[in-house]
């Protein structure tokens, strides 16, 4: 067993996803906040360690499922790279991680931390019970910009509310896409999605719908906290990125699966990496040198 297989199990690389958003909701909350680099370290670490949490929890809470399915029969948990003992090492110290650095911005993130990481573990045994998985999931990434802005003034503004919307529809949108290549062993596994439920032809309607208020929604989050044109140029670029994810995946609406894991890295990495570099060159630009 090595490190690097640990990585490869909770997908330690697509952390990537996750903090560019968090930094656009530092900048949500720049002009109320206190920015020092113990604090947005802090917040780094507890994004970090808070999806390391709910992807370990995935593996292990779907072991046995994704020894059935050909799809996910090569994932570490599985062959042996990486053994149960280790993967529970791994969820429980990243979720003690994620406990103590929101315990340590402040004693209400700390308290607060308890019942998120419900949710974020909790997805991973959803798909037993509901169709709407990935909308649990969404809602399990929504409450990111909203602890960020928690952690850093005490509060959710408006702003921050409309960015975890935002970004909560943006990845429940593309687990839908994710989820396609599942639905067949899930419906015969008595596992519960959007594309078991409606199909392919559904699940992209749905797809479309999450991806659209996910652009609306990331791009009146910046008005509402006074962001100007690095914010719309960002949202511009999430936009038009989702389209072209859109079209790669599914052309003319007939979906092309060997498409979908090219479209999850590069087309997401690329617009949430773009996305924040356009936020934080707005915050840049207005508080001047």
């Amino acid at each position: 067993m090595s490190v690097a297989a640990i990585g490869r199990m909770v997908k330690f690389s697509h952390s990537l996803f996750a903090l560019p958003f968090a930094a656009s909701a530092v900048v949500l909350v720049s002009g109320e906040a206190r920015l020092d680099a113990w604090r947005l370290g802090l917040v780094a670490l507890a994004v970090v360690a808070a999806r390391t949490a709910a992807m370990a929890m995935n593996r292990i809470a779907d072991r046995e499922f994704d020894a059935s399915n050909p799809r996910t029969m090569r994932r570490e948990l599985v062959t042996g790279e990486v053994t149960p003992a280790a993967a529970w090492a791994l969820l429980l110290g990243s979720s003690g991680a994620f406990v103590a650095a929101a315990a340590l911005l402040s004693p209400l993130t700390g308290w607060l931390s308890l019942p998120v990481l419900a949710i974020l573990l909790g997805y991973s045994f959803a798909k037993r019970f509901t169709w709407a998985s990935q909308l649990w999931l969404g809602v399990a990434q929504a409450l990111g910009p909203m602890g960020v802005a928690i952690a850093l003034t005490g509060r959710a503004p408006l702003a921050a509310v409309v960015l975890g919307l935002g970004v909560g529809a943006w990845i429940a949108g593309f687990d839908v896409f994710y989820a396609l290549q599942d639905a067949d062993f899930d419906r015969g596994a008595g596992l519960r999605s959007i594309p078991a439920r409606f199909g392919v032809a559904g699940s992209l309607r749905w797809a479309r719908g999450l991806h659209l208020l996910a652009a609306a929604a990331v791009a009146a989050a910046g008005p509402l906290a006074g962001r100007g044109t690095g914010w719309w140029i960002g949202s511009a670029l999430l936009a038009a990125v989702l389209l072209l994810e859109h079209r790669h995946v599914a052309p003319g609406g007939r979906l092309l699966p060997e498409r979908i894991n090219v479209a999850f890295f590069n087309y997401n990495a690329f617009a949430s990496v773009g996305f924040a570099l356009c936020a934080l060159a707005d915050m840049a630009l207005r508080r001047g040198p």
